[in-house]
């Protein structure tokens, strides 16, 4: 596990993604650079809302689940804390039914290929909720360094080197270990739930009440 960035991909006016084929574009742009596909990925996130009549220290609590930590399970509060714990925790939250329950129409998930470039792992995906698409999404993942501040330059020559012309280089990814300013796996699950909250917005979906 090395610096991973993760990035909403804005489409063209009006079109969908299927209609956009933006997805398949990049992964031809990919693989004519050399990058093999290593399979399919996922991450999805439900939402759980404290139940009203109890004083909870967190209103809403995302358990998301990663095709790259197959036995773990994150949990993060509104506050922007991630706990991490081995995939045992979901039975935890049918036990909790009294204090926090699954909000409605609050699963959200991005899904697609995998490919890796040398020390890169990309992976290209759409955003879903149910049967509604969303969005697009792109990870890029340098491997080798855990270091933000020294692989961040690296990183984004990368990006711009099969993103549309058009493309804005987004702000390096922010590291929740103060005390080490090194990535963890708790960082990539941060930027996803800020990734899937943006598309719950612009559907007009509530974050929280």
């Amino acid at each position: 596990m090395g610096v991973t960035c993760v990035i909403p991909v804005e489409l063209p006016e009006g079109k969908s993604g299927q209609q956009a084929h933006l997805v398949e574009k990049l992964q031809k742009r990919a693989e004519l650079m050399g990058a093999q596909k290593t399979g399919n990925w996922f991450v999805n996130c439900e939402t759980y809302q404290a139940v009203a009549t109890f004083n909870t220290a967190s209103k809403l609590i995302h358990l998301i689940h990663s095709t790259e930590f197959p036995y773990t399970s994150f949990a993060v509060l509104e506050t922007g804390t991630c706990l991490v714990a081995d995939s045992g925790f979901d039975s935890l939250m049918t036990k909790l039914k009294t204090f926090y329950t699954p909000r409605k129409t609050s699963k959200i998930e991005a899904k697609g290929q995998r490919y890796e470039y040398g020390d890169f792992v990309l992976k290209f995906g759409q955003v879903s909720a149910g049967p509604s698409f969303k969005g697009l999404v792109v990870e890029l993942e340098y491997q080798p360094c855990m270091d933000v501040q020294q692989c961040w330059g690296l990183m984004t020559e990368f990006l711009s080197s099969f993103m549309d012309p058009s493309f804005t280089v987004p702000l390096p990814p922010k590291c929740s270990n103060k005390s080490t300013d090194l990535f963890c796996p708790s960082d990539t699950i941060l930027q996803y739930i800020e990734v899937f909250n943006t598309y719950r917005k612009s559907a007009g979906t509530p974050l929280s009440q």
